[in-house]
């Protein structure tokens, strides 16, 4: 046992163990003080904008609970830098660096950015991640996402890159080819997993080549206080076995300052698919962007249409919050649309300003037939 020693009540030095008395010398007062001063420097003078930096990068993380992946922990590194730092006219690129795993034995680790040249003569919008997810499977079709009793449990593995690159040829105007590859297996299926399968592969490997057009006045790529974003993509995809399916993809977004701090913005997302198109990359509704609150994925099919209409309030310093109410839905190759399935939508959430005009984002979202989630991100949901 160590000892220390400790003034008595006589005067003189008393022995006592070492284990009754807590001894917190100068200098590890001063370490701990120094330690938490640093990190409390760090998130408050996270989001200074750093001219002086080439590449201003900083990194956050920690807690997190999710409906679909229950609790967890995520890392977020977020960087902002431009590609030609002597013109001012040229906008900031950014970068964003994620990873999460959590107690369901989903992880995740992925990147995605929007790097932009001098001048916006060209630019790349690029994502690329991997993850592994105990998930849950519908069937394809609104009616099976539907119906309650066709819940089955499988592993959603799935492997993601994709790229536009984008030459500007007129005053906000780009066009430029698209390119992506998917692989995504399903593995564990229960047996009323593989019976909604019907026949289906289990595993699919496909690349995409494309061409996109776009028109983007937005001032801000990750959050956006004025401005108007076109983007369509029309791409054929094969998995070199002669089953080729094509994709049209229409995304339309619109942001408008109505007040002091406060931001309107609208989102529309059409996603239309024919031929052959597998069960792993039919549309979703679902997620962490669009329909959030939905399980992603339990509404499935060629088709999905959704629509998002958010307000944005700074509320103070670097907090703001969010709500949004919105709807969409799936169909498929021998249907219709139908605004009798229209799915609603709307929640809440949070913003703290990690970097200058990039948003640390808590969602919590709900949608039909009790359907809820909560969901933590990095930059705006569009």
């Amino acid at each position: 046992m160590i000892l220390a020693i400790a003034p008595a009540v006589s005067g003189r030095a008393a022995v006592v163990p070492q284990d009754t008395v807590e001894v917190v010398t100068v200098a590890d007062a001063r370490v701990k003080e120094s330690l938490w001063k640093r990190v409390y420097n760090y998130f408050a003078e996270s989001n200074q904008v750093k001219e002086e930096k080439k590449f201003d990068i900083s990194v956050i993380g920690g807690p997190h609970y999710a409906t679909d992946t229950k609790l967890g922990i995520g890392i977020v590194a977020a960087g902002v830098y431009s590609t030609n730092r002597s013109d001012s006219l040229t906008p900031k690129s950014n970068v964003s660096l994620f990873g999460d795993v959590t107690t369901t034995g989903f992880y995740m680790v992925g990147v995605r950015g929007n790097n932009i040249f001098t001048r916006e003569q060209w630019r790349i919008d690029y994502s690329l991640y991997f993850f592994s997810f105990p998930s849950s499977f519908w069937g394809i079709g609104f009616s099976n996402g539907d119906n309650d009793l066709n819940s089955s449990d499988y592993l959603r593995l799935q492997s993601q890159i994709k790229a536009d690159f984008l030459f500007r040829v007129g005053n906000r105007f780009y066009i430029g080819p698209t390119a992506s590859y998917d692989y995504s297996k399903g593995r564990k299926l229960s047996e009323k997993a593989a019976e909604l399968l019907s026949g289906q592969p289990k595993s699919t490997s496909y690349a995409g080549l494309g061409a996109v057009v776009s028109y983007d006045s937005r001032d801000f790529i990750p959050n956006a206080y004025k401005g108007f974003y076109l983007k369509v993509i029309q791409k054929g995809f094969t998995d070199f076995k002669g089953k080729p399916f094509f994709n049209t993809t229409v995304t339309s977004d619109f942001y408008q300052r109505i007040c002091k701090g406060g931001i309107l913005a609208f989102d529309f997302y059409g996603e239309f698919q024919y031929g052959k198109v597998p069960w792993t990359m039919a549309s979703k509704l679902g997620g962490s962007y669009r329909m959030r609150g939905y399980y992603e994925g339990r509404y499935r099919d060629n088709n999905s249409m959704s629509l998002q209409m958010e307000y944005r309030q700074k509320i103070y310093n670097r907090h703001g919050i969010a709500a949004w109410i919105g709807g969409g839905t799936v169909w498929g190759p021998q249907e219709k649309f139908s605004w009798s399935r229209i799915l609603p939508n709307y929640g809440i959430g949070y913003r703290w300003e990690f970097k200058n005009r990039m948003n640390v984002r808590l969602d919590y979202g709900f949608g039909k037939k009790g359907q809820s989630g909560f969901m933590f991100s990095i930059n705006e949901a569009f």
